[in-house]
C-alpha cells in the first residue's frame, strides 16, 4: 500500500480520473488485463520519481497556469550544435540565463540510426541518448541543473512512428507476427492502393507514397513520412502501453514538457486521409490524464502543424484538455508574407481570430526553427484580394531565395512538388532578413536595414499572446549554413542550412554595440524584459488589432489591468505613418522612454514602437 503523503496524493489524482481513464481505454481497446497494467505501471513510474520531481509537481499543480506567464521565454536548440553535447550545454547554462531564457526545447537527441533519422526523428530507442550526446545520466544532470536555476526543459518525443531500427521494427522484419502487429502490415496491394487513394502524401518529392515494401517478410508497412519511419499501430494496446511508458520514463529523467511529434496521424483508418480522426483526440486525452496522476508538472505541446483554427481541437475543452500548448506555424508564415508583400493584411486578420480565442489556449510563437515554412495561408481570403495560390506561393518562394520583389533575403526550397506547383522555403532569420546578403556583400546600408527588420520582427514576436521562442542563433543574427550540402546524408535536406553548429566565437561581440551581435542582442534583451516586467503582457491580457490605415503597419494591443502597450510595426523598407485615434493620447514608448502623442506617427523603415498609454486619472 502506499502510504506516504505524496502516495496519498497520488492515489487522490488517480482516483479523481479513473472511471473516465478506464471509460475511454475500454472503449478504444476493451481490454481489461492491459488497462489493469497500465495503471499498476502508472504507480511504479509514479513512486520512481525523484523526490525533488514530486516536490515540482506539487508546486506546479498549484501553480497548473505558471506556463502562461510573461516571463516565460523559450530557446529551441540541437544538443551537438549548441554543446557538443549535454555535458556541454549544462556548461552553456550562464548564457542561457543571460539570453533570459527560462524553457529550453531540446531537439532529437534519442539513439537514431546514423544517416536515416529525419533529424533524429526517427527513434530506434527511446530510453537511450545518442552515444556522442551522452547517456541518461547527463539527461538528467542536465535536467537537475536547470532545475536549479528555474529553467524549464522540453524534447520532442515522437509518438506517430519509430526508426526501422527499433527493436520491435526489428522482430517484425523477421516476421514475428506479435511485433509485426504493431506496425500497419499488409500483403495485400489492394489495401495499400484502397490507402493511397485517400491519404495525401507528407512529402511527394523525397519520399513518395504511404508505404514501403519490407522483402524480408513479404509485406508492405506504413510509412506516412518517410520509408525508414515505420508508423505505429495504436489499435493495438501494448503500442499505446508501450509508449506511454517510453513517455514516463522520460519524464522521470526530468523533462518538463513533451512535445507529441506527428501526433495528428496516430490513428489511421481506411478510407479517410489518416489524420486528427476522432481516436486521436481520444489518446491525446488518455495520455493528458496520465500525465496530471504520474507527474503533473510536465506539460503536453501538440506539433499539429495547421492553421489555429484547425488545430483549436487539439487543447480539447475546459473539461476534458488534451494538450496545454499548440505550434503555432500559421502566424510565423503569416508573419514572412507581410515582410515579402510589404502587407499586414492577411496577418492582421489572423490575429483577429487568435484575439478571439480564449485566452487559456497557449500558442508557441517563433519567427523561425529547425524545419521549413509550409506557405499554408488563408487563400480563400486572398482570392478576394485577387491572389491565387499558386502564383502567391511561387512568388514567396522567389522573394526568399533572393530572387523578387527587390528582396536581400537568401535561402532554399524543400519537397518541392513540381505536380502541384508547390515547395517549401528553409532559411535563418537572420538570412531571411537580408543580413547574410549585406554581410557578404559588404553593404553598411544594407546591414542597418536587414537589423532593423530583425529586431522588428522579434518585437513583434513578442507582442503576440503565447510561448515566444526563440531558435538558437538568431539572438546574435547566425545566418544560413550551407555546409550540409558537403555531407552525403544531409545533401538532399534543405532544412539542415538551419541546422549548422552554433558559432560561439560570434558570442563574443555580444557586449559590442558596433557589431550586428551586439545590436541584435541588446535590442532582444531590452524586449524580453519589458515582456517580462508589463502587466499588459500578462496572458490574460485583453488583445486585439488596430487599423492603422497603412496596409504596411500592423497595428496590435494588448490591455491588462488599466494599462495598455500599443504595438506598432512598419513591414515596408520605407517610412510609413499612421494615423491613430485615441481617446487618450497621451503615450510613453517603452523602449526609449520618450512620450508620443496619437494621431499621425510617422515610423521609419523596419521601425516598431511599444506604446504605453498613461492610466486615466
Amino acid at each position: 500500500m502506499m502510504t506516504s503523503d505524496v502516495e496519498v496524493t497520488y492515489r487522490k489524482r488517480f482516483d479523481r480520473h479513473f472511471e473516465e481513464l478506464r471509460w475511454l481505454y475500454m472503449e478504444l481497446y476493451s481490454n481489461s488485463s492491459m488497462f489493469a497494467e497500465l495503471c499498476d505501471t502508472m504507480e511504479r513510474f509514479s513512486r520512481a520519481r525523484s523526490a525533488s520531481l514530486k516536490e515540482r509537481d506539487l508546486r506546479k499543480e498549484a501553480d497548473p497556469d505558471w506556463y502562461k506567464d510573461s516571463d516565460q521565454i523559450g530557446m529551441s536548440l540541437y544538443v551537438q550544435n549548441f554543446g557538443g553535447n549535454l555535458q556541454g550545454v549544462r556548461n552553456r547554462l550562464d548564457y542561457i540565463e543571460k539570453c533570459n531564457v527560462n524553457v529550453i526545447h531540446l531537439m532529437p537527441f534519442l539513439e537514431s540510426p546514423k544517416g536515416r533519422n529525419d533529424g533524429g526523428y526517427a527513434v530506434s530507442d527511446y530510453r537511450k541518448v545518442r552515444p556522442d550526446l551522452g547517456d541518461m545520466d547527463d539527461l538528467q544532470a542536465l535536467t537537475e541543473s536547470c532545475h536549479k536555476r528555474g529553467i524549464s526543459v522540453g524534447m520532442d518525443f515522437v509518438l506517430n512512428h519509430t526508426s526501422d531500427d527499433h527493436e520491435w521494427a526489428r522482430r517484425a522484419r523477421a516476421g514475428e507476427g506479435e511485433y509485426m502487429s504493431r506496425y500497419y502490415f499488409y500483403n495485400n496491394p489492394e489495401v495499400v492502393r484502397k490507402f493511397e487513394e485517400t491519404v495525401p502524401q507528407a512529402f511527394p518529392e523525397t519520399a513518395p507514397g504511404n508505404f514501403t515494401y519490407v522483402p524480408e517478410c513479404g509485406h508492405y508497412v506504413m510509412t506516412t513520412f518517410y520509408p525508414y519511419q515505420w508508423d505505429l499501430n495504436y489499435h493495438n494496446p501494448r503500442v499505446f502501453n508501450e509508449m506511454v511508458y517510453n513517455f514516463l520514463y522520460l519524464a522521470n529523467r526530468g523533462m518538463d514538457m513533451m512535445c507529441l511529434i506527428a501526433h495528428p496521424y496516430i490513428w489511421k483508418e481506411p478510407g479517410t486521409s489518416c489524420c486528427s480522426l476522432p481516436q486521436v483526440h481520444t489518446i491525446t486525452r488518455l495520455l493528458r490524464m496520465i500525465v496530471e496522476i504520474v507527474c503533473p508538472s510536465v506539460l503536453l505541446m501538440s506539433d499539429a502543424a495547421f492553421r489555429p483554427e484547425d488545430a483549436l481541437p487539439y487543447f480539447g475543452t475546459a473539461e476534458k484538455p488534451e494538450c496545454h500548448i499548440l505550434y503555432n506555424a500559421a502566424t510565423m508564415a503569416a508573419v514572412w508574407n507581410s515582410v515579402a508583400t510589404r502587407d499586414a493584411f492577411l496577418l492582421k486578420n489572423q490575429l483577429d481570430m487568435l484575439s478571439s480565442f480564449s485566452t487559456a489556449h497557449v500558442f508557441e510563437n517563433y519567427l523561425r526553427n529547425h524545419d521549413d515554412i509550409s506557405w499554408n495561408l488563408d487563400y480563400d481570403l486572398l482570392r478576394g484580394q485577387g491572389i491565387m495560390e499558386i502564383s502567391h506561393k511561387k512568388y514567396l518562394n522567389d522573394y526568399f531565395r533572393g530572387y523578387s520583389g527587390s528582396s536581400n533575403s537568401r535561402g532554399e526550397l524543400c519537397n518541392v512538388d513540381y505536380v502541384n506547383e508547390d515547395a517549401r522555403f528553409c532559411g535563418r532569420t537572420a538570412s531571411m532578413c537580408g543580413i547574410e546578403r549585406a554581410g557578404f556583400e559588404g553593404s553598411d546600408e544594407m546591414m542597418d536595414s536587414s537589423i532593423r527588420m530583425d529586431i522588428m520582427l522579434h518585437a513583434l514576436l513578442f507582442m503576440l499572446p503565447g510561448l515566444p521562442v526563440l531558435y538558437s542563433g538568431d539572438e546574435i543574427g547566425q545566418v544560413n549554413d550551407y555546409s550540409y550540402k558537403d555531407d552525403p546524408e544531409k545533401a538532399r535536406d534543405a532544412r539542415y542550412i538551419c541546422r549548422g553548429p552554433m558559432n560561439w566565437k560570434l558570442t563574443e561581440n555580444i557586449d559590442s554595440p558596433d557589431t550586428v551581435q551586439g545590436r541584435l542582442f541588446h535590442a532582444l534583451d531590452i524586449l524580453e524584459k519589458i515582456r517580462k516586467e508589463e502587466k499588459a503582457f500578462e496572458s490574460e491580457a485583453e488583445c486585439w488589432t488596430l487599423d492603422t490605415h497603412a496596409k504596411e503597419i500592423l497595428g496590435f494591443c494588448r490591455y491588462r489591468n488599466e494599462e495598455k502597450i500599443t504595438g506598432l510595426f512598419n513591414f515596408s523598407e520605407h517610412s510609413q505613418t499612421a494615423w491613430i485615434n485615441e481617446e487618450n493620447p497621451g503615450c510613453r514608448d517603452l523602449v526609449t522612454g520618450e512620450p508620443v502623442q496619437t494621431g499621425s506617427i510617422v515610423m521609419d523603415p523596419y521601425a516598431f514602437r511599444y506604446l504605453k498609454t498613461k492610466k486615466s486619472n
